[in-house]
């Protein structure tokens, strides 16, 4: 039974319980000049495969950013739209933007455009002064297909 190691349950409990706070998100995210700034990947899909020959159905893509503040304002410095390999495509903000509480704002890539690849992503950077409650920042991808239509979600991931 290669790899196990036996250990009383007790310990297991304990191991298991350090693990969890080890990878627990931190739930301040205010620096020492009470600036909070993040990061989010979101993953986007410029076209899905479909049917055995895995025929490609392209997708328009929507990113959207809610400030979910009820009374503080966050900018969103960039947001950047990144290909399968990586490489930086565009960016989508010619200048920070300011969302006051409860706004949103989104960004377009048409069906047409698969210079992103299946592996496509958007880099948002962020920040606010204080603490202020997470925006959500997520992709809509939707498309069609000889009668197919095709719609999904990509919710966003803070990145380090």
């Amino acid at each position: 039974m290669g790899g196990f190691i036996k250990m009383p349950r007790l310990a297991r409990l304990a191991a298991a319980a350090t693990l969890l706070l080890v990878i627990q998100p931190v739930a301040s995210f205010a620096d020492r000049t009470g600036t909070r700034a993040r990061s989010v990947y979101v993953p986007v899909y410029s076209h899905v495969y479909t049917g055995n020959k895995a025929l490609p159905v392209n997708l328009a893509t929507t990113l959207s950013i809610r400030n979910t503040d009820l009374k503080n304002r966050i900018t969103i410095d960039s947001a950047d739209y990144y290909n399968s390999e990586g490489k930086l495509m565009r960016r989508m903000l010619g200048r920070a933007l300011s969302l006051g509480p409860l706004a949103s704002t989104s960004i377009f890539i048409k069906e047409k455009d698969t210079t992103g690849g299946f592996g496509a992503s958007f880099l948002v950077r962020w920040h606010a002064t204080g603490e202020v409650n997470t925006p959500i920042i997520e992709c809509l991808m939707i498309g069609a297909y000889s009668g197919l239509g095709i719609s999904f979600v990509s919710p966003g991931q803070e990145i380090r």
